[in-house]
């Protein structure tokens, strides 16, 4: 690249008769995509000498699938650019830039098949090339949301878990002492000694579970206070809130099992909405990046040849990137069309992923809205204003109180008596679980139901998230065949937990997993350990039978 840039400075081509071929321009751009393939190279061989890579490494299906149709493409693109400089007669770069137009959908027109056969061989290579490159974007997107999942949205996830884990409190003075410590640290204060009892251990997974195992009668053991985590929790409160500023932070109080599920909950669904509008964000900012650089590149290359303006390159690129291709404006010069062809083959699929990216963001917003706006107006569905006044419980309890005093009213002009009715109050949602003291047989015909209920979610198109109550009765289904400590200890180091916190590290609505997926292992390994605990029961009592009839012998 050095030795051809110091050619244009002090021997340049004599102009009109010498110029720069599409060739010439062909292999600058070659010379530029090796120098940035060679870095990359060389930054992964750094990393590896580093520590930061594995030694070895497993290509996943989507970026298999990728390099296949990527390495397809262009043998498609190749092979078609020879067919027709041998039909058509031209040259072998002219031909290519036709075929890339053509497998793009834009079709200028400033290049055409001009006899019969290459009219009919138009027929089949386009659409084969279209199918070849819907296919290599659909494996570019699946490849960018891999490395989004695996990267940025679930760094994004565990740090709103840490955040939300750090600004727990369980007791009053827990939340007494957090929020004077945090002050403290903000206003670079020290905290009032003696102020408050000494902050009490850190959420742990094995200290506050789902336990549906109270009709025993039997509390839960009692734990000694750990500071040493104590203090690592404030301190990481402290970094998190740095960045908070001077406002007042905002301590979360979770003093029921279900607080932590609903908070975990809300995390999930942000995690998610971060998910979709951060991919939409990225598909954003790099159509925008290929279309003012790629005018930048067109601009230069045609304002010689046809005294293109800076505005109308951007016209240009982006009736390119839309795939409208009016034909008004087309590259003529012989870097103008290498330069398409390498910018149309990265801007026209990101233009399709932005596309995409829209129809499960912003389209698919508007499709609600229009679905919900129907609902209310032109196709109302029945039930739906009750629906939205359980949304407001203050405007459903008001529409309550004067639904209540016509009926009184009512009543009293037809002479009925009126007062409270005399009913027992019905057990709240949480209670359900525990209403029923199942022995283990019986707890075990639930769990097979549990189990076939669970696989089918799994083959729903639809992934199913499971309220608190779902959650409490697999909870207990998981946990009721549960072993000693230390077996338990060893069963979750060769299988799945059993024992987790909603909103610590181990949470399951931050595995990989669908959570019925997650549910369905899980009460898979309950039915193993059941099993296991019935057969260890059933060979004991052999050999007492055995020992008494021994005795009997004797």
């Amino acid at each position: 690249m050095a030795i051809t840039i110091s050619m244009n400075e002090y021997v340049p081509p004599h102009r009109p008769e010498q110029t720069y071929s599409q060739g010439f321009w062909h292999a600058v751009i070659a010379a530029v995509l090796y120098l940035v393939s060679s870095m990359i190279l060389m930054l992964n061989m750094l990393g590896y000498f580093l520590g930061h890579y594995p030694q070895h490494f497993e290509l996943s299906d989507d970026q298999r699938n990728l390099i296949l149709q990527t390495m397809m493409f262009f043998f498609w693109l190749a092979g078609g650019a020879a067919v027709f400089a041998k039909t058509e007669g031209w040259s072998f770069v002219d031909s290519l830039y036709f075929c890339d137009v053509t497998v793009l959908t834009v079709g200028f027109g400033d290049l055409h098949p001009i006899n019969d056969i290459g009219r009919g061989l138009v027929f089949p290579y386009s659409v084969g090339g279209i199918i070849i490159l819907g296919l290599m974007v659909s494996s570019i997107r699946n490849f960018a949301r891999e490395l989004g999942s695996s990267h940025v949205v679930k760094s994004h996830a565990e740090k709103q878990r840490s955040l939300t884990f750090e600004r727990t409190a369980t007791t009053n003075e827990e939340f007494q002492e957090l929020e004077e410590r945090f002050l403290a640290k903000i206003h670079h204060k020290k905290p009032r000694p003696n102020s408050a009892p000494p902050i009490s251990p850190p959420f742990h997974p094995r200290k506050r579970t789902i336990d549906f195992d109270e009709e025993k009668g039997e509390a839960p053991p009692k734990r000694e206070p750990r500071h040493k985590h104590s203090k690592n929790r404030v301190a990481t409160g402290m970094k998190a809130l740095r960045r908070v500023g001077s406002r007042k932070p905002k301590i979360l109080m979770m003093r029921e099992e279900k607080d932590r599920f609903d908070a975990m909950r809300k995390i999930q669904q942000d995690t998610h909405k971060f998910k979709r509008y951060s991919a939409l964000s990225m598909s954003i900012i790099a159509f925008g990046i290929l279309w003012c650089v790629g005018a930048v590149g067109f601009w230069r290359a045609e304002s010689k040849s046809q005294g293109l303006s800076y505005f109308e390159a951007l016209y240009f690129c982006y009736v390119s990137l839309l795939t409208i291709g009016y034909g008004d404006l087309s590259p003529a010069s012989n870097a103008g069309k290498p330069f398409f062809i390498v910018w149309s083959l990265i801007a026209v699929p990101t233009m399709t992923i932005l596309i995409s990216d829209m129809g499960d963001t912003v389209i698919a917003s508007f499709k609600r809205g229009t679905f919900k706006l129907a609902d209310y107006s032109v196709l109302p569905k029945a039930g739906l204003w009750r629906d939205l006044l359980e949304k407001y419980p203050w405007l459903l309890l008001w529409i309550e109180k004067k639904s209540h005093k016509a009926a009184e009213k009512k009543r009293i002009a037809q002479g009925m008596s009126v007062g409270p009715e005399d009913e027992d109050a019905p057990p709240t949602m949480e209670q359900v679980a525990e209403l029923d003291n199942l022995d283990d047989a019986s707890l075990a015909r639930k769990l097979a139901i549990a189990i076939r209920h669970t696989a089918d979610d799994l083959k729903s198109s639809n992934l199913r998230r499971y309220s608190y109550e779902e959650w409490a009765e697999y909870t207990r289904l998981i946990r009721f065949s549960r072993m000693s400590k230390e077996e338990l200890e060893e069963e979750e180091e060769l299988e799945g937990i059993v024992e987790w916190d909603w909103i610590g590290e181990d949470s399951p609505m931050l595995a990989d997993q669908s959570e019925s997926e997650w549910v369905l292992d899980r009460l898979c390994e309950s039915l193993n350990r059941y099993m296991r605990k019935q057969g260890m029961s059933g060979s004991v009592k052999n050999e007492n039978d055995n020992g008494v009839g021994k005795d009997k012998d004797a």
